[in-house]
This record gives structure tokens, C-alpha cells and sequence, in this order.
């Protein structure tokens, strides 16, 4: 079973630890494992910053119009966020991918280009019109040490974690507190993307066995 937990806004200010606190450690069974989206974890390290404050270079510039654009996100494709993946995963880095991507596109094959960018680009995520307010002119980074933080608060509260980023193209598990929490299942779980970023303010989950 599934519960979506709502919360208030979440801001900069709060931590991770004063959220599960608030909003999780009360209703949850020790057998339980808390699903969180990698942005509410992201917000709490400081890691949503607002676009208007991102420089993007000309490099920036020139790559996102390589960038294919999907209807599910922005992804890296305006400068801002592609700015922010070269300061995440360097310049070489990205350089490389982009070369790949350029090679395999013509032979039908997509999505080269975040295979080796990597995941701390790939789960960049960009302002869009259906995120709540004021995060819907934020860009995103992926939170940092997710496989950490999900230990830490496993060790302070008792329960699994598990933090994703999930939407509607599909599920990617980066960080668990244990590695007994099968990542194939947790994708499972939330193949149908049943958190929330807009009204409904849903960012964390208590999966529990029926």
C-alpha cells in the first residue's frame, strides 16, 4: 500500500531530518520504507537555485541546441540547466557526450548523451509551468550523496528510504538506505510517478506491505 504524504512548501531553510520528523515519523511502522522524491531532499541541501541567478556560458548556449525536447521536462534543454550540468560533471565530461550523442543520433538511438553525461546531469531539472510556486522558476540539481542521506535517516528513525526521481518517462532510484531494498521493486512501485510537484504537494510516501 501507498500513502502520499502532503506538506507545506518546502524551502532551503528546512532540513531533511525536521521533514521526516514532522510529516513521517509518527504514522510510520518500523517495516515501512519512505519514498522521497529527489527534489523536496535536493531543496533541504540548498540545491534548488532560482534561474534568474544562473550565468549560462556560450559553450551552455551552444550545447541545448543539440538537446532534445520532451514534453515530460525541460531537462538540460535551456542554457541554465545545461550550465549547471558542466559546473556537476565538468566540461570533458560533457563534451564527450554530446560527441557521442551526435554520432549515435543519426542510427536511430537516443539518449546517449545522459548514458554519459551520467546521473547528476540526467537528473537536473528544469523550471516548468505545472511546478508549485516558487520552484517553477528554479532549476534543480540532483541531491548530493543520496545513498548517505537515506542511511542517515534510516539510522535516526527506524524505517527504510529510498530516494528517486521519477516522472513520467520513467523511475531511477538514486539513493537507498540499505541494499536489501531491491531497486528493481522500488522502481516498480513507482513506475506510475505518484508524487506530486504541483497542488497536491505530495513529495514524500509511506510504502507499506499490504
Amino acid at each position: 500500500m501507498r500513502f502520499p504524504v502532503q506538506t507545506r512548501v518546502i524551502k532551503s531553510d528546512d532540513t531533511i531530518f525536521d521533514i521526516v520528523k514532522e510529516y513521517i515519523a509518527t504514522y510510520a511502522q518500523e517495516a515501512d520504507i519512505i519514498f522521497m522524491s529527489e527534489r523536496v531532499v535536493a531543496i533541504t541541501q540548498g540545491r534548488a537555485i532560482p534561474v534568474k541567478d544562473i550565468k549560462p556560458t556560450r559553450l551552455a548556449k551552444f550545447l541545448t541546441r543539440f538537446v532534445h525536447k520532451s514534453k515530460y521536462g525541460i531537462g538540460l534543454g535551456i542554457p541554465e540547466t545545461m550550465q549547471l550540468a558542466i559546473q556537476e560533471v565538468g566540461v570533458l565530461r560533457i563534451l564527450v557526450a554530446a560527441a557521442v550523442a551526435a554520432i549515435t543520433k543519426p542510427f536511430g538511438i537516443k539518449g546517449m548523451f545522459y548514458r554519459v553525461a551520467g546521473r547528476k546531469a540526467a537528473a537536473i531539472d528544469g523550471p516548468c509551468s505545472y511546478t508549485l510556486p516558487p520552484y517553477n522558476e528554479y532549476a534543480t540539481l540532483a541531491p548530493a550523496q543520496p545513498n548517505k542521506v537515506a542511511k542517515e535517516i534510516s539510522n535516526k528513525f527506524g524505517f527504510g528510504v529510498v530516494i528517486i526521481d521519477a516522472n513520467d518517462l520513467g523511475v531511477d532510484v538514486l539513493g537507498r538506505s540499505s541494499k536489501e531494498i531491491d531497486t528493481s521493486w522500488a522502481q516498480s512501485v513507482f513506475k506510475d510517478n505518484p508524487l506530486g510537484q504541483s497542488d497536491e504537494r505530495t513529495p514524500l510516501c509511506i510504502v507499506r506491505a499490504a
